[in-house]
């Protein structure tokens, strides 16, 4: 019996103490997940939802200021149609003033010519938005002080200044007279040799001519050039006789520069002075300039190159177009007295 009680306590079923085996994502049970993923879908319903509200809202403002705008367009057809109807009722009648037949006249002379021009210029192709575009050109040629009329002439200038060049850096070219290959001056004066003189009014002339006309351009620079060789003067007097060697009241060898600035300015006066004289210049501004020493040949700075240097004796003629003032300068002020 014992052994009976104690095999049956073998044979007894064993209890499962361990328990069902969960579904898991990322430590998550599946009901977790769910709630996760919902929670995540609704974020992004919320989010489409309020770009949708704003979209419909923009949509709304936009709709209501085209209502307004057809407000008024509508009043304004129908204040129109009411003077329609007025005008029609008075030409029926007859009952017209003075003063409303002029009104009626001209307009309708206006609208007769409208129409005439439309047809005209549906018959060489043009339609109204040319007209719109033309419009637009036409602004900006104001601002640059072109009008419609003289346009043509100004565009045909900019492409025969452009025709054989590379485009809108095809500048007019510098004239380099080189004192090296002649003795254009004579040392440390201003004044021109004869060779010199005649070449300026003849060959030189009409290259800046040439210049002039291709480029449409007005203003003539006459650069003078020096070495750094010292000028062998104490004084100058260039304050007190520059003004009238440039108004021919004096000769050019009145000027006694001091330093090679003034040289070089007094060399420019005396080529600018024959070029002035010359009439195929006469619609063109000469404007004397100094570079003294500082600017080698090739448009480089110096950095000292001390005595004689004859290719740096030179003489540069450009032309360029009249740039508008920045001031204006008045000539009837009193003459400052300070003296430098």
């Amino acid at each position: 019996m014992a052994s009976m009680v104690a095999g049956g306590s073998d044979n007894a079923p064993k209890l499962e103490h361990r328990g069902y085996n969960r579904g898991l994502i990322l430590g998550l049970t599946m009901a977790e997940s769910m709630l996760l993923l919902v929670f995540c879908l609704l974020l992004v319903a919320a989010a489409m939802i309020s770009a949708e509200r704003n979209k419909r809202y923009e949509v709304e403002r936009k709709l209501e200021k085209v209502e307004q705008q057809v407000a008024v367009l509508e009043k304004k057809r129908a204040e129109q149609a009411a003077e329609i109807v007025l005008l029609q009722s008075k030409v029926v009648s007859g009952d017209l003033s003075a003063a409303d037949k002029a009104v009626v006249d001209k307009q309708w002379r206006e609208l007769v010519l409208a129409k005439q021009t439309l047809d005209s210029m549906a018959d060489q192709g043009a339609t109204p938005a040319d007209l719109q575009s033309l419009s637009k050109v036409a602004a900006v040629l104001r601002e640059h002080g072109i009008s419609l009329a003289t346009a043509p002439d100004a565009v045909n200038k900019l492409l025969a200044s452009n025709g054989g060049g590379n485009g809108m850096h095809d500048w007019p070219p510098i004239i380099n007279l080189d004192d090296a290959k002649k003795n254009y001056f004579q040392s440390g004066s201003a004044e021109l040799t004869g060779t010199f003189a005649q070449l300026l009014s003849t060959t030189i002339t009409d290259e800046i001519a040439s210049n002039l006309s291709l480029y449409g351009a007005n203003i003539v620079e006459v650069i003078g050039h020096t070495d750094e060789q010292p000028v062998a003067r104490e004084k100058s007097n260039l304050d007190d006789t520059i003004i009238s060697a440039m108004d021919g009241k004096l000769p050019v060898s009145a000027l006694l520069p001091a330093d090679n600035a003034g040289l070089g300015l007094a060399r420019a006066i005396a080529v600018a002075n024959v070029l002035k004289a010359n009439s195929k210049l006469k619609d063109a501004t000469i404007l004397p300039m100094s570079a003294a020493q500082l600017i080698l040949p090739g448009d480089t700075v110096t950095s000292g190159q001390r005595g004689a240097v004859e290719a740096r004796r030179r003489i540069e003629i450009r032309v360029r177009g009249r740039t508008a003032p920045v001031a204006v300068i008045n000539a009837g002020a009193a003459p400052s007295t300070n003296t430098q």
